[in-house]
């Protein structure tokens, strides 16, 4: 077990913020930029504000529950402010705020906002000490003791995700991709970067979402993307997206990523999170859902699940 180290006299910079315009090549499925791109985007800036405090090389452990609240145009600024909120014995509790606007007024307003863990890890993968945050004024003491909210929060979705079970007895839509890891997904520790998985978790949610919806489709948020280990190059990757609930105007589908050996076919469990789609009429507003109703045992006990989940998070009020 590794310990927790000194904060040392003149503390690391405890944030760290990315500002760029959005390009013409971030724009994903359907012609706008989606949410595994600004994924992709969180977990950059969370890194570099991990490494930066710890000094190491860090991992993404977990993101946690993430709203995207409008669309970010090609053109726009961007800006993500990642910021320590507390830490562990080998982790980094981090607030990640994404804010886009017009360059020529630079102002901003906030498009998504969510809490981030990171590890730091020596150069064999193994778990070490972090210098100590000690907040320093009354706004970072608010955001360290949401922090430790949402980590003893995180111990109960963790647990209600692992006592679940998915199998072929399922009647719900399900979507799946499968591809090679290759060499462009790597990160700067060999492995594939948290960013590119959840952006995979993104694209599935989606193929399944527009499947059943039969529409254009867009991520309103995602919840709880865990990562269960490391993802080498060359790996069978398949990312299973499967609908376990809807309301009237969501789609609640579990995504899980599973890495194999491509020689044995000897595969596990690299991540999941649970991802929520609205459909789109042609003005691109959120419109009524065609409803889909549990069929199997199975069905619903996820159904349940899913309404769980979202109780546990404290968004009942949003279903």
């Amino acid at each position: 077990m590794s310990s927790q180290v000194s904060q040392p006299a003149g503390r690391p910079r405890s944030s760290t913020t990315l500002r760029f315009l959005a390009k013409a090549t971030d724009v994903g499925y359907g012609e706008r930029i989606d949410g595994g791109h600004v994924l992709e985007w969180v977990d950059k800036a969370g890194y570099a504000c991990a490494a930066q405090w710890s000094g190491r090389y860090c991992v993404t452990a977990f993101i946690g529950d993430i709203r995207f609240n409008r669309p970010i145009a090609v053109g726009e600024l961007v800006e993500i402010n990642a910021r320590i909120a507390d830490t562990g014995r080998s982790s980094m509790h981090l607030v990640i705020t994404v804010s886009s606007g017009d360059p020529r007024t630079g102002e901003l307003t906030r498009t998504a906002q969510c809490l981030a863990v990171f590890i730091a890890v020596d150069d064999a993968g193994k778990p070490v000490g972090v210098p100590t945050f000690t907040p320093g004024t009354d706004a970072e003491q608010r955001l360290r003791l949401a922090a430790q909210h949402r980590a003893a929060m995180r111990a109960d979705i963790d647990a209600a995700l692992a006592a679940q079970d998915y199998s072929d007895d399922g009647s719900a839509p399900c979507a799946v991709l499968r591809f090679l890891a290759a060499p462009t997904d790597v990160n700067w520790g060999g492995k594939v970067h948290g960013g590119k998985v959840m952006r995979w978790i993104d694209e599935a949610a989606y193929l399944c979402a527009a499947q059943w919806a039969g529409g254009d489709v867009v991520a309103s948020r995602i919840n709880g993307i865990r990562f269960y280990r490391p993802i080498v190059i060359g790996t069978m990757i398949e990312v299973r997206a499967r609908l376990i609930h809807t309301s009237a105007r969501r789609m609640y589908i579990s995504v899980h990523v599973q890495s194999s050996d491509v020689r044995s076919g000897v595969g596990e469990i690299a991540a999941h999170a649970m991802a929520l789609f609205a459909a789109l009429d042609d003005d691109g507003r959120a419109m009524t859902l065609r409803q889909w109703s549990p069929v199997t045992d199975e069905d619903r006990r996820l159904d349940r699940h899913a309404l769980d989940l979202l109780e546990m998070l404290g968004h009942a009020a949003t279903r």
